[in-house]
């Protein structure tokens, strides 16, 4: 019998960080669209400008973003027990989805259960992007269960939203 070793990902959007040049995101995103629309694979030069605004320095004061989903994370990764776990970035972050399930795999995960903390329904990264992204990473890993934690119970997310409204009225 095949042991099972649980892994997940917490996906957030990812932000641009304070001092990345617009140009560079611009050029991006018009690369992105262009390949989009066309539906060709990524261009060396999108690939390349992708990479580079991925990594650019980060810190608290340059990406508040990055660190509020790092301390969601933190949260959720005590509330899971003993899994793997990892953070992954729909964009402008590193790592990506795509990294952080290779990473999980190398650490010995068989089922990743992949979570975004894009909750509604309509957005491009949660509703065909990372389905996508795990349609096309399923072949390169069989022995491994890619699951997709969406889309949510609204009524849940409506819930978590009045409490929050109660706790500041």
């Amino acid at each position: 019998m095949t042991t099972v070793r649980q892994g997940v990902i917490l996906v957030g959007h990812g932000g641009i960080p304070r001092g990345c040049p617009q140009d560079l995101v611009t050029k991006l995103k018009r690369l992105e669209g262009q390949r989009r629309a066309a539906k060709q694979p990524a261009s060396a030069e999108e690939l390349e400008l992708d990479a580079k605004i991925r990594q650019w320095p980060r810190n608290a004061e340059t990406d508040p973003y990055q660190v509020g989903l790092e301390a969601v994370a933190a949260q959720l990764r005590a509330n899971l027990g003993d899994v793997l776990f990892a953070v992954a970035y729909n964009e402008f972050c590193a790592p990506t989805l795509e990294e952080s399930v290779d990473q999980l795999v190398k650490q010995g995960a068989t089922r990743i259960t992949v979570a975004t903390t894009m909750f509604t329904p309509g957005g491009s990264h949660s509703e065909v992007e990372i389905p996508e992204i795990l349609d096309h990473l399923r072949p390169q890993y069989p022995g491994v269960e890619l699951r997709y934690a969406w889309p949510f119970d609204l009524s849940l997310v409506a819930g978590t939203l009045a409490e929050q409204v109660r706790r500041f009225s």
